[in-house]
């Protein structure tokens, strides 16, 4: 495992930082204590078992759930992610693995539903060249922006919910299994689309269970265990460590200093009245 001082740190703005978040529902911790970094025109893969968290922590940067503690810096700011509208006002745009797409409307309706140029009376003309504008940034291959998402692909759908997502012009976007269920040719469209989202400066935080996907694509895998940080590993990292980082099979000093401080904080909380 490399650590921080890794000549492979990234250079760009450090658009998000987390330090020490923890998040309980009642008794249990799904998340405690995580540390992490995304840079401007960085892809972070978020890989762990299923339990591991990433989901909860992919909801808490969206907004859905609010940590129990730790902070959160956005582009320098301490920042409280206190809603969904909140997250995404701050520049942080979350593609969850479903897509929320409404099948029968078409490209742009999709793109633009819930956020028309104006609401009173849609204009529809600069909705629809903003749509192949968003596209072709993503030089997707999508026929026609008139046709109804029904029709299209799953490579496609995945497109339009990432174009969807820019039209705020975000510094950061999580994409949720974006590659799931998706066939040879169409993951290389998806992987495609991320490099290019990459390339436009943005950081992006990608949960995905494929190795192949996350090598194709990530400039740095955050492995989390039981809630948990487990390391931070690079493309070149071998199969056997990262899959001992995510199983657990062996410790590293990143497990170690977590239960420390995990130990710790139950101490604390056990001399108080």
């Amino acid at each position: 495992m490399s650590d921080a001082s890794d000549h492979r740190t990234p250079s760009g703005e450090l658009v998000l930082s987390l330090k020490g978040i923890s998040k309980h529902f009642g008794a249990v911790s799904a998340l405690t204590d995580i540390d992490l970094d995304v840079h401007a025109g960085e892809v972070v893969a978020l890989v762990g078992d299923n339990g591991a968290g990433k989901s909860t922590l992919v909801k808490v940067l969206a907004g859905v759930h609010q940590p129990s503690s730790g902070t959160i810096t956005f582009r320098g700011k301490r920042v409280t992610l206190s809603d969904p509208a909140t997250a995404l006002d701050l520049g942080i745009a979350t593609v969850f693995q479903d897509l929320a797409l409404c099948e029968n409307l078409d490209v742009v309706a999709n793109i633009f539903l819930g956020r028309e140029l104006n609401p009173m009376q849609l204009d529809e003309t600069a909705m629809e060249v903003r749509a192949w504008t968003l596209l072709n940034e993503l030089a997707a291959r999508i026929p026609s922006v008139r046709i109804p998402i029904a029709s299209l692909s799953g490579g496609q759908r995945q497109t339009v919910a990432i174009a969807r997502s820019l039209l705020l012009e975000p510094k950061l976007i999580m994409l949720d299994e974006p590659t799931a269920a998706l066939g040879v040719a169409q993951t290389a469209e998806v992987l495609n689309l991320i490099e290019r989202v990459r390339d436009k400066g943005l950081g992006v935080i990608m949960i995905s269970h494929n190795m192949e996907d996350v090598r194709a694509v990530a400039d740095r895998i955050v492995v989390l265990r039981l809630g948990r940080n487990n390391g931070i590993f690079y493309p070149d990292t071998s199969n056997q460590e990262l899959v001992s980082a995510i199983t657990g099979a062996t410790e590293n000093a990143v497990s170690r200093r977590a239960v420390r401080r995990q130990a710790q904080q139950e101490l604390r909380e056990g001399g108080r009245p």
